[in-house]
């Protein structure tokens, strides 16, 4: 009997034990202004220690460091104070009951082992291709890193035009990943099965390719670019007189200043590119998204004058020692003091990083001028991060000269330009409802046929 019931104790005991294992991935939706994005906590135990990293998939973040973890009497703690990040939950079972915190807001969101479906994406190519794809790696001896990136072609054999897909901001896998799109390989199957090779590669630092990509500005990744085209003019594949570059966003302010760098780009696309001041480009998205979201016009001037403030602090003071001291200062002012320690100082870091305060101060104009390759400039109508006109007609304007013959008479420095302006599409080129960046996600298209059609014809109509 004694043995019995020692036995059932035994048994008891290791249920409980088994019940408490936290480790391993777990799964959950957050779900806050009709987006929906996956959250995962990868949980592993080393001695009497728990760590962690976070994955949100949706948005191509893979691996986020957990600053503190804790598991005590099933109740979970998770904290990423560098992103105002902290989740809490009770594990009940296979499930952990919880609620995610960032940045003042609070939203319910349980977790489980069973990874939650992805979202749907029709347009994504599904392999085997109808053409030739191969993954490659190439060097940048100039900023000392090996770069990874595929190249697809029509067929192994023969020459083709080639295209480089330029990324826009932020840390950008080849396909261009983002809460679960792939713009970058629908536009590459696209460009392929219409007789275009397409080179895209991984940014550095980011998925297979070297470097930091948190120390890099858009000069770094113009130099990333030209060792693509060098890469590109050694593969017999290529027709090297028909070399043209594709960028996206920021990609739009480095194909620019690539085609100024050398004589071998064919052709440029800028895809919602821009065409005024980093700075002016910040607030011209604030005031739309902001009004989109139905913040109010004095709040909306009173969030503009703090950011012009902010500029023009980060112009002036930019070899100033107490920057960041005083940046603090303007912001804790500005919000009467109720901002948090760590809002305050993670919007410090993305100010003072080296992207930003280059980005904040260029103006593309400076390189457009001096484009003479074939340029064709497209956005769309509901673009709320490159508003459409401002941006396309300062592109177009880059490219006049006023003749000082007392007529203000007005040349052409470049014939080959076009700009067009695409009727309901989004800063993803999708065709949206809003245009803010919460819908990209519940869109299922990726790419418009319409846009992919208006980029494929122009390029074909210069390398045939």
């Amino acid at each position: 009997m004694k043995r019995s019931i020692l036995t059932a104790l035994l048994f008891i005991s290791s249920l409980t034990i088994y019940s408490q294992n936290i480790e391993g991935s777990w799964h959950g939706v957050l779900k806050a202004h009709n987006l929906e994005l996956r959250i995962v906590f990868n949980i592993e135990k080393r001695d009497t220690s728990y760590f962690a990293t976070m994955d949100s998939p949706d948005q191509g973040a893979i691996g986020i460091p957990v600053q503190t973890v804790s598991f005590q009497n099933t109740v979970l703690k998770i904290a990423i104070p560098k992103a105002s990040i902290e989740y809490s939950g009770l594990h009940i079972g296979e499930r952990i009951i919880g609620t995610f915190h960032q940045s003042g807001q609070s939203i319910p969101m349980n977790l489980s082992k069973k990874a939650s479906d992805g979202p749907k994406r029709p347009q994504n190519p599904v392999k085997p291709y109808s053409y030739y794809s191969e993954d490659v790696k190439f060097r940048n001896a100039k900023g000392s890193i090996t770069l990874a990136g595929t190249l697809s072609l029509p067929s192994k054999d023969g020459v083709y035009p080639v295209v480089i897909l330029i990324s826009g901001s932020g840390p950008q896998n080849r396909d261009e990943e983002l809460m679960g799109h792939k713009p970058f390989l629908v536009l590459a199957d696209h460009l392929t099965k219409n007789g275009i090779g397409v080179f895209r590669f991984d940014d550095r630092g980011v998925g297979e390719s070297g470097g930091i990509f948190s120390l890099a500005t858009t000069l770094d990744f113009a130099s990333d670019v030209e060792a693509a085209v060098d890469y590109l003019k050694n593969r017999r594949e290529i027709d090297i007189k028909k070399i043209g570059l594709v960028g996206h966003s920021e990609g739009g302010i480095i194909a620019p200043l690539v085609a100024n760098d050398r004589k071998d780009v064919a052709f440029i696309v800028l895809l919602a590119g821009t065409g005024i001041k980093g700075s002016e480009i910040v607030l011209a998205q604030q005031e739309l998204m902001a009004k989109a979201m139905g913040v109010n016009d004095d709040d909306i001037e009173r969030y503009k004058k703090l950011n012009r403030d902010l500029f023009q602090t980060l112009d002036k003071e930019e070899k100033n020692p107490e920057l960041k001291f005083i940046l603090s200062n303007m912001i804790n002012t500005a919000s009467g003091g109720v901002a948090s320690l760590e809002d305050v100082k993670l919007q410090i870091e993305q100010l003072t990083s080296p992207w930003m305060m280059f980005f904040l101060k260029y103006d593309p104009r400076i390189a457009l001028r001096e484009v003479k390759c074939p340029l064709l400039a497209i956005n769309g109508d509901k673009d709320l991060q490159v508003p459409s006109k401002v941006n396309l007609k300062a592109i177009s304007d880059s490219f006049n000269k006023v003749e000082d013959t007392g007529n203000s008479k007005v040349t052409k420095t470049n014939n080959d330009v076009t700009t067009i302006e695409l009727e309901g599409l989004n800063h993803l080129f999708q065709e949206a409802v809003t245009g803010m960046p919460s819908e990209y996600a519940t869109i299922e298209q990726t790419f418009s046929p319409k846009a992919l059609v208006v980029i494929t014809d122009w390029i074909l109509k210069r390398v045939r």
